[in-house]
């Protein structure tokens, strides 16, 4: 090959193929036809070389090793963020048990504390929502990742696991959205305005 790359079993058949119909075609092909075939040539080259090294991935580190190790460590994230959530709520609990020890105005301030506290302890909700969209894509991607690997070396790619069945509600909740990824309040209040 003029790069230097051993060629393949599949490579010698489609340069075969592409030179049987050359040869069919002695007398009638024009240089426009030969440049079309060349390219194609060249394509399936190239086809057939990724392929192999598709076939050559190591995957088992990738599906073995690293992508459960992610899902392991973001599952470890979310355990540990609930724990420290559940420490805080517990201490705003004290805190509010000590508002009828302290002066009226020290009481109303460390109630608005509390509320502000309790109202920014949604992070682990939502934290807890994205961290479970990247595990599913995580997953998503070992999958695609084996199936294409097999398909590349003509193995059967493995059964994907069965999901159950999502109901209504998780059919048409999709967890927090990304800034500038979600509807605009403004957008929310004109669909509201057209309804009256």
């Amino acid at each position: 090959m003029p790069d230097g790359t051993p060629r393949g079993p599949e490579e010698d058949r489609i340069e075969a193929a592409v030179r049987a119909v050359l040869g069919s075609m002695a007398g009638d092909i024009t240089a426009k036809e030969a440049a079309l075939l060349a390219e194609l040539e060249a394509l399936g080259r190239t086809i057939a070389r990724a392929k192999a090294e598709i076939a050559a991935l190591s995957v088992d580190d990738i599906t073995g090793a690293h992508i459960p190790s992610a899902t392991d460590e973001l599952d470890a994230i979310v355990g540990h963020t609930a724990q420290a959530t559940n420490e805080i709520l517990d201490c705003c609990e004290t805190l509010e048990k000590l508002q009828a020890d302290v002066p009226p105005e020290a009481a109303a301030a460390l109630q608005g504390a509390v509320t502000r506290i309790y109202e920014a302890c949604s992070f682990q909700d939502i934290t807890g929502q994205r961290i479970g969209k990247v595990v599913a894509a995580l997953k998503a991607i070992e999958r695609r990742v084996e199936a294409a690997v097999a398909n590349a070396s003509g193995r059967a790619a493995p059964e994907a696991e069965p999901q159950a069945p999502r109901t209504e509600g998780e059919a048409l909740a999709n967890g927090p959205q990304l800034p500038g990824g979600a509807t605009s309040q403004e957008e929310i209040d004109r669909l509201l305005a057209s309804f009256d």
